[in-house]
């Protein structure tokens, strides 16, 4: 049981933190022993084991059974919660643990005793803002030496670079099974503006992420059974707890890991570690003697700290004897003495297991099976819409205006037979614009659902950090042919003659508007020193990705898409354009643009919001499976509203879909950013400027993708659909 005098800093704790965790992917090792195969048990069996199990379960919780601790109950206990998450994706394939799901094909790593276990840090992030620091910008202890960093050190993948994870060996030693008590580790003197930076640092709830055996550290209380992900710099006190007439900021200057370990000589050698705890005490140590500031102590002379020794337990938060982020009386630095203890406990649970507790409180994949069912009824209505138009209506003007032409009526055409001799004609504004967007679609649908398969296939890993934004960037890149071909062939359509100008313009136009984004939002970022700030060697080498790679692929596209012969259209187009009547409210834009993309956005709200906290609230996102059909649907339904969107209006005489095709599915992306603001208003609690500038800048981003890759859709579907329908019917 926790001592008395721990809870008010724990409640203190989880009241600055967030209650999402997430895991890393571990690094493979020799292939784990396979247990034998158990006989198959019948329905029945199954049924009343299932039963038993349940109330089991019910029984635990009813008693006070954590969730988060180390203990076997509260294994078996999240083990049952998370039974369900053990199916990858849509495909009901149950799997023998969590690991195996979130992350295909890795395997245990076996460390022998005293073996040296290196930990990484990562950025320092908070959900109050989106500018993440180097944990090395911190007034803390120096990195370990350039020799130790090669030893351990981390490769690193394009989208690591791009996104600011950089993982740096931390000045903490981990021997195996090798148990330290109360280890001071260095001394940093802190003033002016750092020391006000870390105050606000505090302020803003930024936490430091480690990871061991990459694990990621939690802050885990069974009395009040919640885990969290890493361990915040420091916490502020209201002036009823200090009795001072202001807020008073302290730091965590001593940390106590606790480190789990599963030991099983007959299965496999060494240990295997399996939990990787943290819990941060704020002490103002007492030194004897002089000590020199940032030097470090262990593996040389170790001054005499009284802190260290007055308790067997190590130092203990205790009201009174918290480190105040406050220069001296006289305005002197402040100083602040490190310190770590590390405890080897042995455990019983796992190692496959020990991911579980990276998903309590998750949401459960009823939800999302929920937002499936919720789309594909869109898509059954909208079908039903379609193959309404298509078999009933559409067969029944196709075979009216078929009689009228066998049997030479003099009846005047009406509806959207009349303006047959118009369908056809390429676009009269812009249209070296309108291929130029679509290609670019084209180049961005194709890489995402490459991505996607990918992904399926356990050829990637998205849990691993920058893997996925990786094979986005590189399938972009080398989707470039589509983007060129598509491109060039509706261009040729059009009739028109300036195709080196449509083919640069689709090779610079979108990448360039997004590199000049990023490029603007980095330099701002580089001045306050966010640890998202891309270094000039990362943005020249996607430069080179662009102007050697992408650009040549979407030129070689188009010397294709030219050569190939001209799409051909089922009727002619008269010398002059008709007239175009008044039309409904309905069929004119910005109306039919929004009414169009309603539904579209409707069917993926649901699984839109998991993603929006993936990316911006650090929850965990590994169902893969999901994402691919919930694309799917929104494909389907956005071709499928684009088309009967498209009757209508040929239905009102206008011949003039090309355009309105386009921009109907593609404001989508417009609903998308108007999501993100809701999204930022109501379950973001961003302070600064800056930091709000970021969340819309990349939201922008997404936005415009989102919008370019589901106007394609449209557009291409209308094109499909025109050729079919008239090609249907008899025209001189």
């Amino acid at each position: 049981m926790m001592r008395l005098r721990y809870l008010l800093p724990t409640a203190l704790l989880l009241l600055l933190s967030s209650t999402n965790v997430s895991a890393a992917a571990n690094k493979k090792g020799p292939p784990p022993k396979k247990a034998p195969p158990q006989p198959k048990m019948t329905r029945a069996e199954k049924k009343a084991a299932n039963k038993e199990l349940a109330q089991k379960m019910a029984n635990l919780k009813a008693a006070g059974q954590d969730t988060v601790s180390m203990t076997k109950e509260a294994a078996e206990l999240r083990a049952y919660e998370l039974r369900k998450k053990k199916t990858k994706g849509l495909i009901h394939k149950r799997e023998a643990s969590l690991a195996q799901v979130l992350f295909p094909g890795a395997s245990p790593e076996e460390y022998m005793d005293s073996e040296p276990v290196p930990a990484f840090v990562e950025v320092v992030e908070s959900k109050k803002t989106q500018l993440p620091f180097k944990y090395y910008d911190l007034p803390t202890c120096p990195m370990p030496s350039e020799k130790i960093q090669k030893r351990f050190r981390q490769r690193k993948n394009l989208g690591s670079r791009l996104m600011g994870h950089k993982q740096t060996m931390a000045p903490y030693q981990f021997p195996v099974k090798v148990d330290k008590g109360c280890t001071p580790l260095c001394l940093v003197e802190v003033g002016g503006k750092k020391l006000r930076w870390m105050r606000k640092l505090v302020e803003r709830q930024y936490r430091v992420h480690l990871s061991l055996d990459q694990l990621p550290v939690l802050m885990r209380s069974q009395e009040l059974n919640y885990a969290v992900r890493g361990y915040p710099i420091g916490f502020k006190a209201p002036p009823s707890f200090t009795g001072l007439k202001e807020d008073e900021y302290y730091i965590y200057n001593h940390l106590r890991f606790t480190i789990f370990y599963r030991e099983e000589p007959e299965e496999f050698e060494g240990v295997r570690i399996v939990g990787f705890d943290v819990h941060p005490v704020s002490i103002e140590h007492k030194m004897d003697g002089k000590v020199k500031s940032g030097e470090m102590f262990e593996g040389g002379a170790s001054p005499s700290v009284e802190t260290c020794n007055a308790d067997d337990d190590g130092p203990v938060n205790e009201a009174g004897s918290y480190l105040a982020l406050r220069s001296g009386q006289s305005g002197e630095d402040m100083k602040i003495l490190y310190s770590y203890e590390v405890a080897w406990e042995q455990s019983d649970i796992p190692w496959a297991d020990r991911w579980d507790v990276y998903l309590v409180g998750s949401p459960d994949d009823e939800v999302h099976y929920f937002a499936i069912v919720n789309s594909l009824m869109i898509v059954i209505f909208l079908t039903g819409a379609v193959a309404t138009i298509l078999i009933r209506t559409l067969k029944r003007d196709i075979a009216g205006y078929n009689e009228m032409q066998t049997l030479e009526e003099a009846q005047e055409e009406t509806g959207w037979k009349l303006v047959h001799g118009d369908v056809f004609r390429p676009p009269q504004s812009h249209p070296l614009l309108l291929c130029v967007l679509v290609g670019s679609g084209a180049q961005i649908g194709s890489a995402t659902f490459l991505t996607l398969l990918a992904s399926m296939l356990r050829m990637l890993n998205p849990l691993k950090k920058g893997q996925s934004l990786t094979a986005i960037v590189l399938l972009y890149v080398l989707c470039g042919g589509i983007g060129g071909y598509v491109s060039a062939r509706l261009y040729k359509f059009c009739d028109a003659k300036s195709w080196k100008r449509a083919t640069i313009a689709t090779a610079v136009a979108f990448p360039g508007t997004i590199v000049a984004m990023f490029m603007v939002l980095n330099i701002f970022l580089t001045v306050v020193g966010s640890a998202t700030a891309v270094s000039f060697v990362t943005l020249i080498l996607v430069f080179l990705l662009w102007g050697c790679v992408a650009t040549p692929l979407v030129f070689v596209g188009s010397y294709f898409g030219y050569r190939a012969e001209k799409v051909e259209v089922p009727t002619k187009t008269n010398q002059i354009a008709r007239f175009i009547p008044d039309l409904p409210h309905y069929a004119n834009p910005p109306t039919s643009m929004f009414l169009a993309a309603l539904l579209p956005f409707g069917s993926v709200c649901i699984e839109l919001f998991f993603i929006m906290s993936a990316l911006w609230l650090h929850q965990l996102y590994y169902i893969m499976g999901f994402l691919m059909a919930v694309l799917l649907i929104l494909m389907v339904t956005i071709a499928q509203v684009s088309m009967v969107m498209c009757y209508l209006q040929l239905c009102c005489e206008d011949h003039r879909w090309w355009w309105k095709s386009f921009l109907n599915a593609s404001t989508t992306g417009l609903y998308l950013f108007g999501y993100s603001l809701w999204f930022l208003g109501t379950k973001m609690d961003l302070v600064g400027v800056l930091p709000v500038v970021v969340y819309l800048t990349y939201m922008s981003m997404i936005s415009l993708s989102v919008g370019l890759m589901c106007g394609t859709v449209g557009y291409l579907s209308c094109f499909w659909f025109t050729k079919k329908i008239y090609g249907a019917v008899k025209a001189d």
